[in-house]
């Protein structure tokens, strides 16, 4: 199905010219292999520029700051900035400035299941349920739009409940119906499944196409020359796993932060909605 939504995923990825570095104040860290110091929530990070950019973007893994560059707000900073708080800054307006911190997570995760929904529509084989996906997806959209008092007051997790248990049965319908047309089926090891704890995992050129990996634990695990085609990865955990020559086209519900998260090179393939990390090996 064409990518023709009213809310194409294209608007759904971060634009920080349009944004008030709100991901660079409101989100707390601590010092860890991820962050290079402590930050509390709410609190605008040392590094944050008068003009709400990084001081230190292009530097960003090189001086500890790894975890920046993982995050994903999905396009939540700037639908924040611009619509919620129509335009209006932190800095010009300290009033809003809390508000606006609290409702940027509650933006991310409406967002996040917005990218979720587009996806699951583009699925031939969700077609029994499309209607119903439509109009979850036109339902989140609204949900964006509602004032920041009323996002503070909204009910996310009954929200993303519903929202997942739609994007399980768009899951089921399209990997059932890939299986079916696979003359050589794959035959996924013992613990292959949704949540598996594969952390560390010897996974080298495994035939994962079309495995149910929801919530799977695959932190630095070997993925090396992996087939991950049709695979569920909607919440896998892929810190640092190695996905160097692994094909992940057609897999399911992949998003940026996750291959941002994980090391890979100028062989592993990946579908046409996400773009190669530049912490990559791209050597040819």
């Amino acid at each position: 199905m064409p990518e023709n939504h009213s809310s194409p995923r294209s608007a759904l990825r971060a634009d920080c010219d349009k944004c008030f570095g709100l991901c660079c104040v409101a989100l707390p860290f601590a010092a860890s292999s991820d962050f290079a110091m402590d930050k509390a929530g709410g609190t605008p990070c040392h590094h944050l520029q008068a003009n709400f950019r990084c001081g230190i973007h292009t530097e960003l893994r090189a001086r500890g700051f790894r975890g920046c560059t993982v995050f994903d707000c999905f396009g939540a900073g700037q639908k924040v900035s611009q619509t919620t708080f129509a335009g209006r800054d932190w800095r010009q307006a300290p009033e809003t400035a809390k508000r606006m911190f609290d409702v940027l997570p509650i933006m991310r995760q409406l967002h996040e299941l917005l990218w979720y929904l587009s996806e699951a529509l583009e699925f031939e084989a969700a077609r029994p349920i499309r209607d119903e996906l439509g109009s979850t997806l036109a339902e989140t959209e609204r949900l964006t739009l509602l004032d920041a008092e009323s996002l503070l007051e909204l009910d996310v997790a009954a929200h993303r409940a519903e929202v997942n248990r739609l994007l399980l049965q768009a899951s089921e319908l399209a990997r059932g119906e890939a299986l079916k047309k696979e003359k050589n089926p794959p035959k996924w090891r013992k613990g292959i499944g949704r949540g598996a704890d594969l952390i560390g995992a010897k996974l080298k050129g495994a035939d994962l196409r079309h495995a149910n990996l929801r919530g799977a634990y695959l932190i630095a695990s070997d993925l090396r020359g992996a087939d991950l085609r049709g695979a569920d990865l909607i919440g896998a955990d892929l810190r640092d796993a190695d996905l160097s020559g692994a094909d992940l086209t057609g897999s399911l519900f992949l998003t940026q932060a996750q291959l941002d998260s994980a090391k890979g090179d100028v062989a592993t393939k990946l579908p046409p909605s996400l773009t190669r990390p530049a912490h990559w090996d791209i050597r040819g």
